[in-house]
């Protein structure tokens, strides 16, 4: 069935402008709708550290079917289902392979080594993607003498390379480099469906590369929180579980946040679709303002970076008219700007976005 409007937004007016405030941060700022606010009030739930919530009982064996694994775990956030990943399969001291600008590298407070003990190895990737030369290359040797790498994390789709989906058959040959080393993988997939609808790869069969994989039920999808921690191995699983409660990620009547995943995942996966043409418009009428410049063949899914070069705007400056128009994005560096599409933007809403920044940038 269709997903329902998401008529619980709260989008307010502001003032001057001719809608309500158009919010492209990120796609995490989305609220639920009245229908995953129905199914959540309805959610029969239990205390699931003794796992007795049904409701999160059934969410771990859906979303574990969905990515063909055998089990999976509800934690509260994907930073904390991939912290939960490395602190299981990656003892203290040794080194987890990862690209440098993942969101385990800029996005997680330092926990790897702060939390689990372990180092990082950065992979200067291409928007993000490593291939599996880079990887071989970053293998440590077996010697006395050599930290050992332990991990190796791929982030799909990858947040800070623009929203870009990994091919299927570089994470295949990156899994032949680290098997023949006997490194387990892991899946960051915080934005796997978003890779699915873009590339037709199905989820399962991303994740069959991978050992553990992570995915939120938040961001695209729209539940208010929560992800998923899967894989086929039940004693890996079983010390996941036990970091989740080390961490302080355990929680009782969870099956109220269940429900909404449940909800996400049943209505709102093939919808991801409209953010991803929604993003590619946005770039279409961005490319039309003589002081923005952005590669609109990089537009893969629902991310998308663009740099303004304007004799009398800041990038702070400019952030903020477009806020006092009713437009928020976010600035992410020198002159680049990031503006994320998802399920509470509709088209006409993209329409009158592109509108504002020509307004602004054009004064």
């Amino acid at each position: 069935m269709p997903p329902a409007p998401n008529d619980a937004c709260e989008n307010h007016s502001v003032a001057g402008t001719a809608g309500p405030m158009i919010d492209l941060r990120s796609d995490t700022v989305t609220k639920p709708s009245s229908a995953m606010r129905d199914a959540m009030a309805r959610a029969e739930v239990g205390d699931d550290v003794y796992g007795e919530d049904p409701t999160v009982n059934r969410l771990q064996e859906v979303g574990a079917a969905l990515v063909g694994k055998k089990s999976a775990l509800f934690v509260p956030s994907g930073t904390l289902g991939n912290q939960l990943c490395l602190r299981a399969q990656a003892e203290p001291g040794r080194e987890v392979i990862v690209e440098r600008t993942s969101h385990i590298v800029r996005y997680e407070q330092g926990a790897a080594g702060a939390l689990a003990g372990v180092q990082l190895h950065w992979v200067n990737g291409t928007r993000g993607l490593m291939s599996a030369e880079q990887v071989e290359a970053a293998v440590r040797p077996k010697d006395a003498n050599s930290v050992q790498s332990a991990l190796l994390c791929i982030e799909n789709t990858h947040n800070a390379g623009g929203g870009t989906v990994y091919p299927l058959s570089a994470i295949e040959a990156i899994r032949t480099v680290v098997s023949a080393h006997g490194i387990p993988m892991h899946l960051d997939g915080a934005r796997l469906f978003n890779a699915v609808i873009s590339s037709g790869v199905s989820a399962a069969d991303y994740a069959r590369q991978f050992d553990t994989v992570t995915f939120c039920l938040s961001k695209g999808l729209g539940a208010p929180a929560g992800s998923l921690i899967a894989t086929d191995d039940q004693g890996l699983l079983e010390r996941v579980r036990r970091f989740r409660r080390m961490y302080g990620g355990a929680m009782r009547q969870a099956g109220i946040l269940a429900a909404a995943g449940l909800y996400a995942l049943e209505h709102n996966i093939q919808r991801l679709a409209e953010d991803h043409a929604n993003a590619r418009r946005l770039a279409a009428l961005l490319q039309q303002i003589p002081a923005v410049s952005l590669n609109p063949d990089a537009v893969a899914t629902n991310i998308l970076f663009f740099n303004v070069n304007h004799s009398r705007l800041s990038i702070p400056a400019f952030v903020a008219a477009l806020n006092q128009e009713g437009l928020l994005v976010g600035a992410v560096g020198g002159k680049t700007c990031r503006a994320v599409t998802h399920l509470d933007v509709s088209a006409e809403a993209i329409e009158r976005a592109g509108g504002i920044v020509a307004r602004v940038l054009g004064r």
